[in-house]
């Protein structure tokens, strides 16, 4: 029996060839199994932080809320640094499983399992059974992927839709290389090359494009560059990718320069943005986010030279050689591109967790299946550590995070009428309108006339930013605090959530009363107040 018949995902097949393809393929889904369930068991068990997780959402629980499925909102202005996908993923989440930070964390779970699935079913076709294998053991425990599987936003949704179709490409060049079937795994790449341009913009397919021409050029195969632009791929991803992106822009025009050049070309060359770090940033942080298993990269040549796992490995050298110099190829692009802007958020390195997870497989495997007990014992302390890493954050979040507003979120569900207004003053809190359920956006007061709001990556760029695409409901949310607490003009009171260094300005007026505080945050209620007509705010609104 071959051993693709025997294949599972321990480190060992079979005890013999009696077993069947029954017993293998029940070991690989126990296996995957026991993945999920490593992955997601503490989706829930820690608040959503703050600010992205409570912004992506948010943002889903607005469209939820509205039944708007073609814009994403925040604070109900149009929200277009992003794509849809995780939103629509989340929204459906929150439809089925109700709202919730568990719901909000489905989406990234499931695009890392199936990203680990699709890494271990093409690695081992190409690299043998062992090597794949140790390489989905190596990366669910990598403690930066266990953190991105479980958090809610766009970076490990785009992460796992690149890598596949960077492993679906190759996997369809090789077939194409000896001469078998390869249109079922190229169409498949081109459909994740749409899904990840639909999780973030054009990395989704700048990437995989990236990866593939460098390894293919590496390899010498100019001709099967242009054999991997299949006419019926095109048109799969264009039909996956484009109508999201038609829609939005004639129902908003400019909405395309401002999404492609702005949110890609001027984040990619530009200063200004978040995050900034030195050029050796990821260099320094993707090693040290994957301990102990980045560790294992020293002994890289020695797993090659001594063949210790050659015994086990069903894969064509050639193939093998090939996927290795594939996952080289696929890490150096990544990590330099990376690199290249000022701006360099964690997450944006995740795509490089795959090919480091194979390489640090390939001597994993090697230990393993080698008869020293000693290297036998360095995985199962290696295991250990990283399983231990991901449990502390896991209960450093559940118990000593306490940037989120949700314990003030629900005491203003509870406390408010249904029709009563609210307000937030110099901030927008993300993760109140959620866990309050809100019915509407809620007008937020500052200063929106300051000039410097243009300069800092930040809510209020944002919401500024949103108004051109909206100037009516613009206006009527982001207002100064004239119109703001004119919103307590009424029968009604008005309720206010504000900062405790910024509630001084809400405690002077007459009749207010603080209600409840939390992490940082207050909730105030003023009292309803009789006013001449011409004191009322922009809108009448009552989120």
């Amino acid at each position: 029996m071959s051993r693709k018949d025997t294949a599972s995902l321990s480190l060992d097949a079979p005890a013999g060839a009696s077993t069947g393809a029954a017993v293998a393929r029940r070991r690989i889904v126990v296996g995957g199994l026991v993945v999920v369930a490593w992955l997601a068991w503490s989706i829930g068990l820690h608040p959503l932080t703050l600010p992205d997780e409570g912004r992506y959402a948010g943002i889903a629980w607005e469209m939820l809320r509205s039944g708007d499925w073609l814009v994403p909102t925040q604070d109900g202005l149009p929200f277009f640094h992003k794509p849809p996908l995780f939103y629509w993923l989340t929204a459906l989440s929150m439809r089925v499983f109700g709202v919730g930070a568990a719901a909000a964390r489905l989406a990234p779970l499931l695009c890392a399992c199936l990203a680990i699935a699709g890494m271990f079913a093409v690695t081992r076709r190409r690299a043998g059974e062992p090597i794949a294998a140790a390489m989905v053991l190596v990366l669910a425990t990598m403690p930066l992927l266990f953190a991105a599987a479980q958090y809610a936003n766009l970076d490990l949704p785009v992460a796992a839709f690149i890598a596949l179709a960077i492993v679906f490409a190759a996997d369809a060049a090789l077939d194409l290389q000896h001469g078998a079937a390869h249109r079922n795994a190229l169409l498949l790449a081109w459909a994740c090359a749409a899904l990840g341009m639909l999780a973030k913009g054009l990395i989704g397919i700048v990437l995989p494009g990236l990866v593939i021409v460098a390894w293919l050029a590496a390899l010498r195969q100019w001709r099967t560059i242009a054999r991997l632009l299949s006419p019926a791929g095109i048109a799969l991803f264009v039909l996956i990718a484009a109508p999201w992106f038609v829609l939005v822009e004639r129902r908003y025009p400019g909405f395309a320069r401002y999404f492609f050049y702005h949110h890609h070309f001027e984040r990619f060359v530009e200063q200004g943005f978040n995050n900034a770090a030195p050029w050796w940033f990821f260099f320094v942080v993707l090693p040290a986010l994957a301990l102990p298993w980045s560790l294992w990269l020293l002994g890289v040549r020695r797993s090659r030279d001594d063949g210790s796992d050659g015994r086990r490995n069903a894969a064509p050298a050639d193939d093998r050689a090939a996927w290795r110099t594939l996952m080289w190829t696929w890490l150096a692009v990544v990590v330099v591109f990376f690199s290249l802007p000022e701006s360099k958020p964690v997450g944006y390195i995740l795509p490089a967790l795959f090919p480091l997870a194979f390489l640090v497989a390939e001597p994993v495997a090697a230990a393993w299946l080698g008869a020293r007990s000693r290297r036998r014992g360095a995985i199962a302390a290696s295991l250990a550590v990283a399983v231990a890493i991901c449990v502390a954050a896991v209960g450093w979040m559940a118990t000593r995070y306490h940037r989120d507003n949700t314990a003030l979120a629900h005491a203003l569900r509870e406390a408010r009428g249904g029709g009563d207004p609210i307000v937030f003053v110099e901030e927008y809190f993300f993760d109140v309108p959620l866990h309050a359920r809100l019915a509407a956006p809620v007008p937020v007061i500052s200063n929106w006339q300051d000039p410097e709001i243009a300069k800092r990556d930040n809510w209020r760029r944002e919401l500024s930013e949103a108004r051109q695409f909206d100037p009516v409901r613009g206006a009527a949310l982001l207002v100064d605090a004239r119109q703001g607490f004119a919103l307590r003009c009424g029968t009604s009171p008005l309720w206010v959530v504000v900062k405790r260094q910024d509630e001084a300005t809400v405690a002077a007026l007459a009749d207010a009363a603080r209600v409840a505080t939390s992490n940082g945050a207050a909730l105030w209620r003023l009292a309803p107040q009789a006013c001449s007509p011409g004191a009322a705010g922009a809108d009448g609104r009552r989120p």
